[in-house]
């Protein structure tokens, strides 16, 4: 695999580092997991369907469990001869926690000066909000997208994912590897600051235009992505919702020519309220007709479009099925396969899940 013999401290928990960290395993990096005694918060969050629950197992299979006290001298020690045989080092304290603890940057690299070190944090390591406790929904409030994720109300809706956690995560998945192809080139390790918050304001790419152009907050219900155009909302149908998801002229031009409204099309070249009337005969035309019904005409006339899925549906998908990218391990439970596909040296997923300092004997070495 991509990533054979390299060695990976991860002294994280919930899901940035964790999930970074899955995608170096699975890919044939040894990754160390560092918890304290207790173990990882994610072990006591949320469902189990064995001995693990369902949280901690989506992020930790495939890696190695290492309990150590880093307050305490001989597992300091411990840690310290472990990273000074590690490629990378993630963690995910707040600014300072790591040099008090004498694990930081400056620390690791004096002994070792190949190893790469990735700190994730909410803000930053500097900044007047460095020191400042956050998880994903404040720092979807402090970016703006909290207030323009709504509901037909206009009031912000609850996100259905940490957006900041899995952007940072990937942020950071990003940068471990240029590193460590820099490596190859200079011989040296470097250090890796990633904000959450800076990870997710990143992604608002897209939805600045208002802002950026003419300095002002989008009106979110007249956007060409939040809900201001006819070909990119969900519309409910006679047993279901499917939403449509391309505004593109020519997937236009199918569907409303198959409807006998062609002369709307006009109406759809740039978003706002005046694709009212595009929407009304829409939601008139998907609320007579089935959800399989709606998806074979859609197919048909080569339209983009998607069921809304439970997360049960989209589990069994077809496509998902066909690509076999739903895992099950000897104990019959599922799990969320790789993303990252290559032809040659694919990953090799492993599904243990490691138990508490199941692998001990690792930080005695």
């Amino acid at each position: 695999m991509k990533l054979t013999g390299i060695r990976v401290l991860d002294l994280t928990s919930y899901i940035p580092g964790p999930y970074l960290t899955l995608a170096l395993a699975d890919h044939g990096a040894q990754v160390i997991k560092i918890e304290a005694p207790g173990g990882d918060h994610t072990r006591h969050i949320g469902l189990k369907d064995g001995l693990d629950t369902v949280y901690f197992r989506n992020f930790n299979r495939g890696k190695h469990s290492v309990v150590l006290d880093l307050k305490k001298p001989d597992d300091h020690a411990a840690f310290l001869r472990l990273a000074d045989s590690a490629d990378v080092v993630v963690e995910s304290n707040r600014p300072g926690v790591a040099k008090r603890l004498g694990i930081d940057y400056e620390t690791l690299s004096a002994r070792n000066p190949r190893l790469i070190y990735c700190a994730i944090s909410a803000f930053g390591q500097d900044g007047p909000r460095a020191q400042r406790a956050a998880h994903d929904l404040a720092l979807e409030a402090l970016t703006g997208v909290l207030g323009a994720n709504c509901g037909a109300d206009g009031a912000p809706a609850m996100p259905a994912l940490p957006l900041s956690d899995y952007l940072s995560a990937l942020h950071g998945l990003s940068a471990v590897l240029m590193a460590l192809y820099a490596r190859t080139q200079t011989g040296r390790g470097d250090m890796i600051d990633i904000s959450m918050h800076e990870a997710l304001l990143s992604a608002t790419a897209n939805v600045m235009g208002p802002t950026m152009a003419d300095g002002r907050q989008p009106v979110v219900a007249h956007e060409r992505t939040t809900g201001g155009a006819a070909f990119y909302r969900w519309y409910a149908c006679a047993d279901g919702k499917l939403a449509l998801a391309g505004q593109e002229p020519k997937f236009i031009a199918a569907l409303l020519g198959h409807l006998g409204r062609p002369e709307l099309s006009d109406l759809c070249r740039e978003p706002g309220p005046h694709q009212q009337p595009v929407i009304e005969v829409l939601t008139t035309f998907f609320a007579a007709t089935t959800v399989a019904d709606a998806g074979a005409l859609l197919d048909r006339i080569d339209v983009c479009w998607g069921r809304v899925n439970t997360y049960p549906q989209a589990l069994d998908d077809e496509q998902i099925t066909a690509r076999g990218f739903i895992l099950t391990d000897q104990a019959g439970r599922k799990h969320l396969g790789p993303p990252i596909r290559f032809r040659d040296q694919p990953a090799q997923p492993s599904l243990a899940v490691p138990g508490l300092g199941a692998d001990q004997d690792l930080a005695a070495s």
